[in-house]
């Protein structure tokens, strides 16, 4: 009989993510939700699905040393990474609770004939915890893609745009467990009346230099904060909240998001506003429009009007109708494989086209910038190829519109761009170009 259900649950949704493709964060609620789990369980099973899915391929390597590289079934290999990684990373569970629990849980998925295996390739690892295998190749893409578990084409390339110090950062830093910021709705409450909110529950947190009116916590439950349902807050990483400081929208104004979902920026653009003026939110995607609708909603925010758009098809009713465009492209996703490991799966392939949707984005929506108007460019990618790439050639394109150089906080782009990097700007890897119409 398993002494907890976090393990069990933690299989099914690594399961889920290997067998489906599933996202980690819907996979770990429903996993923590079928398993009833609360409190240290829950928290348990968190810790476990995001840590294997962030350390797959050094769970693997370590692995396949000890077995001798024994063809596994993939249910096994779940097994065995949830038992390594507990053994490398959590201190706190003991060793023996660790490979008990894995040989359990072998006979509790139907998989009992290879309890005897488990067992011996988690003991060997236990007790070689202190002088584990060395990972070949020190100084290389092959041993920071082992290491860090990261794509051989993204070690590769990411040590070639930035070095190899700064490459093993990022990839060290995107494997740390993803904090949580939440932006406050200054519409409806002061931000150290908030603060005072989470004093009164002993809640641990740190409010942000910059962006003013943000706090960082541990990954918890959103909807458990205080003053969720009545819409004091709602959740933003500071890099994609600063990009609106970027773009500098002004009340009275009309802005166009259009790549809206899941709706942040219009969310920030609107507060940031004073909820004066008309903020146009489109997307493809209908069910994340409802979503952007009833965060509106919760945070008293009425002047956000939604519509399911494609940001290439042209609008004739959108020509030249804007103050400010936010075009916060669909991306790899490079910059969040923090909150996303699952993202570090892409092949280099899937995203070689992306630059040119990007450009296509952009292009069209240039056409709905009024003379004098900003329009600005993000993505939650590290890239150069759809960053820095796709602004040059949108400029070559549209010899109407510049660069501006902007300062939000600490963060200065003086050529008009900047890169947010999680080990230097402690955010989300993400990008933002602040481009004039003339």
């Amino acid at each position: 009989m398993m002494k907890s259900n976090a393990r069990i649950a933690a299989l099914d949704a690594l399961e889920k993510c290997r067998r489906d493709g599933a996202w980690s964060g819907a996979v770990i609620d429903g996993a923590i939700k079928k398993a009833g789990l609360d409190g240290r369980d829950a928290a348990l099973s968190s810790r476990l699905i995001l840590g294997v899915l962030q350390n797959d391929a050094l769970c693997d390597f370590y692995i396949d040393s000890f077995s001798g590289g024994k063809k596994l079934e993939p249910k096994l290999r779940d097994i065995l990474r949830l038992g390594v990684y507990q053994l490398i990373f959590l201190d706190k569970i003991p060793a023996r609770a660790a490979v008990n629990e894995s040989v359990e849980l072998c006979a509790a998925s139907g998989l009992k004939r290879a309890a005897g295996l488990a067992n011996a390739v988690l003991r060997r690892t236990a007790e070689n915890k202190d002088a584990l295998p060395p990972i070949p190749g020190e100084g290389s893409a092959e041993h920071l893609s082992i290491k860090y578990s990261h794509p051989l084409w993204l070690t590769k390339r990411i040590i070639a745009e930035k070095g190899y110090d700064f490459a093993e950062r990022f990839f060290a830093c995107n494997n740390e467990p993803p904090k949580l910021d939440i932006q406050i709705n200054t519409l409806k409450v002061d931000t150290t009346d908030y603060t005072r909110a989470l004093d009164r529950l002993e809640r641990v947190y740190t409010r942000s230099v910059f962006p003013d009116n943000s706090i960082e916590l541990e990954s918890c439950n959103v909807a458990a904060l205080p003053g969720f349902e009545e819409g004091l807050f709602y959740v933003q990483d500071n890099a994609a909240r600063t990009a609106v400081e970027i773009a500098d929208v002004k009340s009275g104004t009309r802005v166009l998001d259009a790549c809206a979902a899941p709706g942040g920026k219009s969310l920030a653009s609107a507060i940031k506003m004073g909820n004066s003026g008309e903020i146009v939110s489109c997307d493809i995607n209908e069910k994340k429009l409802r979503l952007i609708e009833e965060n509106a909603r919760r945070l008293g925010i009425d002047i956000i009007t939604v519509m399911c758009s494609d940001a290439r098809v042209r609008r004739d009713e959108f020509v030249g109708a804007f103050d400010t465009v936010i075009a916060d492209a669909p991306c790899s996703g490079i910059g969040v494989i923090r909150k996303k490991p699952e993202i570090r799966r892409k092949k280099e392939e899937e995203i070689k086209g992306l630059p040119d949707i990007q450009l296509a984005i952009l292009n069209r929506l240039a056409e709905y910038v009024k003379p004098g108007g900003t329009l600005l460019y993000s993505t939650c990618t590290v890239l150069e190829a759809e960053n820095e790439g796709v602004v040059r050639a949108f400029l070559s394109d549209n010899p109407g519109f510049s660069l501006v150089p902007f300062k939000a906080g600490n963060i200065a782009g003086d050529g008009g761009t900047y890169t947010f990097w999680p080990n230097t700007d402690g955010t989300d890897g993400f990008f933002a170009a602040k481009l004039l119409k003339k």
